[in-house]
């Protein structure tokens, strides 16, 4: 060919580009250098002559010190095109040395054509590689008995293959199911079972789809040089030689969808069966089985199958502390079965002591590679070392989510834990549920492993300042008292408590009506309470108590929460104290009399309120006097001291027209209602209960409204003023239904089943005591179930059904024996005073 354009010919720019390309050997193309040399004798020479470590050779080439040495050593056969172009330039190789080391790679000796026809294999063994089942496996037959169908029952549309995934927590037993799954199913599939620890997280680096294929095919007896380099070519010759086979494939510790895509046979009759710790649900046409933890049975049983010889019984408190402390998770279970198997001698209580300290519970699950503790690292560990931005915050996430001493965690106070837009956090939270780090227990609402959490305080405490700490929690706490507030503005609009209120933080969640913001606070009750106790415990939180406690007075006392209310007061009146709260001293002051006078413990209530009437005098707190005069007449009234009540009541009117205070001054109308209904002065007390009635109308606010009505209902029906009565509560009863308010309405009713034996309707009567009862129930409201039941009981005795009424009577007493003396002692009188005939 004529080159007088001065182009190089064609075979010399390929000579001089071949370092620059992927090496190829295509059908009959003759090997232009050869080599007598392995892989690992050829590298070897080559480091040696250059003066080279294998360390400095594996940091030049940008790979592991382990990975130069596997290939040394001939444990790794057949590396990459890219592995060996690194290791030739950090050798200063050049093109031709480095198609030399391509060629030992491929394990070429001898110039010769590469057949056009891959050599005749020889015939392969079945491959039987599945590890062996646990001898002490337990529990999980509803698990097994779904991963059996999926594995063995073509109940899928013809032509398909049958897949599962098996995702979880580490540790949580996936492995050993899949294994004992497999086992069982294995006689399914004569043509051979496959496993492949694809190391997804751990130990050491994970397996690539290219080398995993390599594995396979190897396994299924396809020779090393006829393995294509790529994965799509490699997947092609997996899938033709899985054709016609009936296997099992079994491939454990994948780290997502990404890492299994390719090793999915083509063709029915094979099965697969995956492991991992993240969720693959971007995997098609899988049956999904999220693994949970073992229940308390088989956790103990497993337990002291595996502490055999110990001192554990299955029966013991002991066992089943364990079980609770390991959280069920097989791994721990097992690691503190082994220890006792080990120390036979010791007391099973000692490992609880040990256990119950959570500091050093980890610590107690195993070290190492083989721990609890490691287990979750590895899992925090790839979320960490993502390239997903996302998945590096979820991962630094996990420290200040575990700061709450909680373990259910919704998107809002995760937000304010993280200092984060919802949307955001809400992205984070769901990764770490994708990777089994958090469990998702319904829209918006998150739990956590206790062994997870407790990593996780760990974690907070080894690598956040306790400033960042603090930061956290305080956004936490301020975003509990802004809801809380919120809520009080709506049930009580007009409380003099309202201006003790801080500003709003920001995000907080929208809460449109009353019953939305009691709901909300219902489900949080519970991580509230725990966070008051944990800030009460640290110097830089307890300052944020009072407020939050004064802040929930809404929410107690429209959801009758008496003890809850007590219990968090206190903590704040007595921190209010030391910090020299003044005002919000008094106000709770004020309020921890409120649970004893729901008790009957109206003594210790009056005390309480003189107290609070002394702290509001001395700061010149007008509203807060005003509150304490009109609560101080109701608890006189109670005592049946009403001239005392009455003057309590006249300067509580006082003191609201003085300063303006239409909801005192309402409350005040009330009071003297009663009084004069009391006293027998009906048409005094009918003029001002219709006053306070009228002034609640004007306020526009419903639940005082309704609450006005019932409270002259009352008043009416103790008097025997019956008609007057059933008007009053009647209409308190609509306006409760319109706001729905079920705790009032559980009131309601009671106070109707009254009216309706008084006046000698008994099955009116015990229809709304049972209303009232399903109202009562449905809040948990044991004090009001207890009264109503004490009410049904005087309606049986009414018609003459002694049994039945000592029967409810009795119910009563017992629930009522720990919430309210007062109302147990009411009952107990009912049950002496109408003896059982002989």
């Amino acid at each position: 060919m004529d080159n007088r354009s001065g182009a190089c010919p064609r075979a010399s720019r390929v000579g001089a580009t071949a370092s620059l390309r992927p090496l190829r050997f295509h059908e009959g193309q003759e090997v232009s250098r050869l080599t007598e040399d392995d892989l690992g004798t050829l590298l070897r020479k080559y480091r040696t002559g250059a003066g080279l470590t294998q360390a400095a050779l594996a940091e030049k080439a940008g790979l592991s010190e382990q990975a130069v040495s596997l290939l040394e050593r001939g444990s790794r056969r057949r590396p990459r095109i890219e592995t060996i172009r690194a290791l030739g330039a950090a050798l200063g190789l050049d093109a031709a040395a480095v198609e030399t080391l391509a060629l030992a790679a491929r394990g070429t000796r001898r110039a010769q054509p590469v057949p056009k026809e891959p050599p005749v294999e020889p015939a392969a063994s079945v491959p039987r590689q599945l590890p062996p089942t646990l001898p002490d496996f337990t529990g999980r037959a509803a698990e097994l008995e779904i991963l059996l169908q999926a594995l063995t029952r073509a109940d899928g549309p013809p032509g398909t293959v049958r897949m599962v995934a098996v995702t979880g927590m580490g540790g949580v037993g996936k492995t050993a199911l899949a294994v004992h799954a497999a086992h069982l199913a294995a006689d399914n599939f004569p043509d051979g079972q496959f496993y492949l620890d694809l190391r997804g997280y751990g130990p050491g680096d994970a397996i690539g789809p290219l080398d995993a294929l390599g594995q396979l095919l190897r396994s299924l007896g396809v020779d090393d040089r006829t393995i294509p380099d790529g994965v799509n070519e490699a997947a092609s010759l997996y899938r033709s030689r899985l054709a016609e086979r009936r296997m099992l494939i079994m491939l454990d510790n994948a780290n997502g969808a990404g890492q299994v895509t390719s090793l999915l046979p083509g063709a029915p009759g094979s099965a697969v069966i995956v492991t991992s710790r993240r969720a693959l649900t971007t995997l098609p046409g899988f049956r999904q089985l999220n693994l949970a933890p073992l229940d308390e049975a088989d956790s103990v049983q497993l337990l002291s199958r595996i502490a055999a010889g110990s001192q554990v019984s299955p029966q013991s408190p002991a066992a089943r502390s364990i079980a609770h402390l390991t959280g069920h998770l097989p791994l721990a279970v097992r690691l503190i079965g082994a220890r006792l198997a080990a120390r036979p001698s010791w007391p099973v209580e000692y490992i609880v002591e040990q256990l119950e300290d959570e500091h050093r519970r980890l610590d107690e699950l195993g070290t190492g590679e083989s721990g609890v503790r490691a287990s979750i690292a590895g899992s925090v560990e790839f979320l960490a070392n993502s390239n997903d931005k996302l998945d590096q915050q979820a991962a630094e996430a996990l420290d200040l989510l575990g700061l709450p001493n909680t373990s259910d965690l919704i998107t809002v106070t995760a937000a304010h834990l993280l200092g984060e837009p919802v949307e955001h956090t809400e992205q984070m939270l769901e990764r770490l549920v994708d990777l089994n780090l958090l469990e998702s227990i319904g829209p918006g609402r998150y739990r956590f492993h206790d062994l997870i959490l407790a990593f996780a305080r760990e974690r907070a405490h080894q690598v956040l300042s306790e400033g960042t700490r603090t930061d956290a929690l305080t956004r936490l706490l301020q975003l509990y008292t802004g809801v809380a507030w919120n809520c009080q503005r709506l049930t009580h609009t007009q409380s003099a408590r309202l201006p003790l209120a801080s500003p709003a933080p920001d995000l907080l969640p929208d809460l449109p009506d009353t019953q939305a913001a009691l709901n909300w606070i219902d489900k949080e009750h519970t991580n509230l309470a725990e966070l008051i106790r944990q800030a009460n415990r640290s110097p830089a939180l307890r300052s944020l108590i009072p407020e939050l406690a004064l802040s929930l007075f809404g929410y107690y006392e429209s959801r009758n929460r008496w003890p809850e209310m007590y219990v968090i007061d206190g903590v704040g009146r007595e921190v209010a104290g030391t910090l020299g709260f003044q005002r919000i001293a008094a106000w709770l002051e004020h309020d921890l009399g409120i649970p004893d006078v729901e008790r009957g413990n109206y003594d210790v209530a009056v005390n309480h309120m003189l107290q609070s009437l002394a702290m509001f005098r001395a700061i010149s707190d007008l509203p807060g006097q005003a509150r304490c005069c009109s609560s101080l007449s109701y608890v006189h009234s109670k005592l049946g001291n009403l001239d005392e009540s009455l003057s309590w009541a006249q300067q509580a009117l006082a003191l609201s027209l003085r300063i303006g205070d239409q909801s005192i001054e309402g409350i005040s109308h009330l009071a003297l209602g009663r009084l004069h209904t009391l006293r027998g002065d009906y048409d005094l007390g009918r003029q001002s209960f219709d006053v306070s009635i009228d002034l609640a109308k004007d306020s526009g606010n419903l639940r005082s409204l309704a609450k006005r009505y019932q409270i002259a209902g009352q008043s009416y029906l103790t008097a025997g003023q019956h008609r007057l009565a059933a008007e009053a509560l009647m209409a308190g009863l609509e306006v409760f239904h319109q706001i729905g308010d079920g705790n009032a309405l559980a009131e309601c009713h009671q106070n109707l089943a009254t009216f309706h034996r008084e006046t000698g309707d008994c099955a009116s009567a015990i229809r709304s005591a049972e209303e009232g009862l399903r109202f009562a129930r449905s809040y948990a409201n044991k004090q009001r179930e207890g009264q109503i039941l004490t009410e049904l009981g005087q309606i049986h005795a009414a018609q003459g059904h002694l049994a039945a009424a000592h029967s409810v009577w009795q119910q009563a007493a017992d629930l009522l024996r720990p919430i309210s003396r007062h109302d147990e002692a009411a009952v107990r009188a009912l049950l002496t005073e109408n003896p059982l005939p002989d």
